[in-house]
């Protein structure tokens, strides 16, 4: 296998057919086609299923990508340590965040301290950054939750209290605070299987031994604010994840200690590359700002 043909193969995995991979690497779509034929006769593989102009991984596709990840991206960290070794950093960081609210400080700062970076933010709930994180999809993640992976390394960033928050029309809009007994048979809007804040809410929901009525999941926070907006239930998110709506009420949990933790993370292989270095340290300087005594 040459790296040209895998480099083809990876283009067209990634763009989802030859026509946009040919775009996105600059080569001619003949040539990528013929890439891919002379990799898949070669070792009597199918590494594709065409659909018209579309493209599908095969099994075995599906297997070499994710190693042509790895591979790919392990080969722009050797060149971009060789360009960075006694200079301004260059390059590209693809980072990966539960949501804007934690990221959105690091980003600018890291920006601002080292333009020559090429940032790209990927976004969904902890569960699905850890997948990014392994199969080299992103570089590193802020996220709430890891799970102990012994394959990712993390450092604690921030810690929030979870939320209750409701319609202005809901019984308990006038209220400031609630205690979790108070919610039992509650119509819920609830995040998917994923997030850490419905995982923490759930959790204490068990200890309290409180049940709730979940109506509704949605995949994004944004899509729970929506559905409480109108009515349909209660939505639970960490208070720095809460924005000020005039539809919208917020409730502290007043008999429960409710937290999400942010951590930036990245794989424990990888944690030694200059540029994973450097926003870690950005991370820490925001950390030390908001809490001087930890410097």
């Amino acid at each position: 296998m040459i790296h040209s043909q895998l480099r083809s193969f990876h283009a067209v995995a990634s763009e989802g057919g030859f026509t946009a991979a040919a775009k996105a690497i600059n080569v001619g779509q003949p040539t990528i086609s013929t890439q891919i034929k002379a990799l898949e006769d070669t070792y009597g593989v199918t590494l594709f299923h065409r659909r018209g102009r579309s493209v599908q991984l095969s099994d075995c596709g599906k297997a070499l990508y994710k190693l042509s990840q790895k591979i790919l991206t392990l080969e722009e960290e050797a060149r971009d340590l060789l360009n960075n070794y006694g200079g301004v950093l260059t390059g590209d960081l693809r980072v990966g965040a539960v949501g804007p609210y934690h990221a959105a400080g690091m980003l600018a700062l890291f920006n601002e301290k080292h333009p020559g970076i090429k940032l790209s933010v990927t976004l969904g709930n902890s569960m699905e950054m850890v997948d990014h994180l392994l199969d080299y999809s992103v570089d590193v993640a802020v996220l709430a939750h890891t799970e102990d992976n012994p394959a990712v390394y993390a450092r604690p960033f921030s810690r929030h209290p979870v939320v209750v928050f409701v319609n202005t029309s809901h019984p308990f809009a006038d209220r400031t605070t609630i205690r979790l007994e108070e919610l039992q048979g509650q119509r819920f809007v609830q995040r998917e299987v994923g997030s850490t804040t419905r995982l923490a809410f759930e959790e204490a929901l068990k200890r309290s031994g409180v049940t709730v009525n979940p109506v509704m999941e949605m995949g994004s926070r944004e899509a729970v604010w929506l559905a409480v907006e109108r009515g349909i239930g209660i939505g639970v998110v960490s208070d720095i994840e809460f924005n000020p709506h005039p539809n919208l009420r917020v409730l502290e949990i007043s008999d429960a200690q409710i937290y999400t933790t942010a951590h930036v993370t990245c794989l424990k292989d990888r944690k030694d590359s200059k540029i994973i270095q450097s926003f870690f340290d950005i991370a820490d300087t925001i950390k030390q700002l908001k809490n001087p005594s930890q410097a």
